[in-house]
């Protein structure tokens, strides 16, 4: 069933949007709910196989989604991808910036090849796909970006130097971005995750960085469950609906209150 809007018409229909990471996780499940909306979705993600399978299941679904292989640190990938979703969908007016990657190192241990990694797949990454997408949105005079970024950017975590820094420098970019392309028509705002139980965090319980099971952590959230996808894909579904056309530059934490 498609999500609808006030008016009870498909509250995206019309809109082309494109989801970094989007072949599992947060990403998917942004996608998903986009595409349910009404939205013609580009699945961008570095495995081009998954993004394929999982746009080809919204296709099934009877939404109207790609896979395009893309690693968003590359800035020609990120390029072709954005005109092969033009050339097929038409001009590209939503984008929500998920794609991104964690490591557990300390920080003496981190290498500036590490550092440069996280980075570049995360901010710059974020960049390129802002760049490659605004002037669409600016000829349409109408255009919506979401940066997910991390809670983690709010007090700092151990272990995870590169990775705060990455996801704390989009949230200065989402910022910027809001106060100049804001006459335009352009909304962008942030979604910093809390504890959301994706394939990556369960990864990060397996190999013990957590400090503890993802049950017990649920215990130290207010509503006592971990985060979904499906949260983080319902706040993004308002971000870039027309209703929240004076909503930018805002930091919309969605973390069950543990961060508030």
């Amino acid at each position: 069933m498609r999500a609808t809007g006030s008016n009870g018409a498909d509250s995206l229909t019309g809109r082309v949007a494109i989801v970094t990471g989007a072949a599992s996780g947060i990403g998917l499940g942004i996608a998903r709910r986009l595409a349910h909306s009404g939205a013609k979705v580009a699945l961008f993600d570095l495995n081009g196989d998954a993004a394929d399978n999982a746009a080809a299941k919204l296709c099934a679904e009877g939404s109207d989604a790609i896979g395009v292989e893309v690693d968003v640190s590359e800035r020609e990938q990120v390029q072709w991808g954005a005109q092969d979703v033009r050339a097929r969908f038409g001009p590209v007016t939503i984008l929500v910036n998920n794609a991104g990657v964690g490591e557990f190192q300390q920080f003496l241990r981190i290498t500036t090849e590490a550092w440069n990694r996280l980075l570049a797949i995360n901010l710059t990454g974020t960049f390129h796909c802002c760049q490659a997408v605004l002037p669409d949105m600016i000829a349409a005079r109408w255009g919506r970006i979401v940066n997910i970024s991390s809670s983690s950017t709010h007090g700092g975590q151990p272990y995870m130097a590169h990775y705060v820094a990455s996801k704390s420098g989009v949230v200065g970019l989402t910022k910027s971005l809001a106060l100049e392309f804001g006459p335009r028509g352009i909304t962008v705002n942030t979604i910093p995750p809390g504890f959301i139980d994706t394939p990556m965090i369960r990864d990060a319980e397996a190999n013990g960085h957590l400090g503890n099971s993802i049950d017990f952590h649920a215990t130290r959230t207010p509503v006592r469950r971990p985060g979904r996808p499906e949260d983080i894909a319902a706040a993004c579904a308002f971000l870039v609906s027309d209703e929240a056309s004076y909503i930018t530059g805002q930091v919309i934490g969605v973390n069950g209150g543990r961060n508030t």
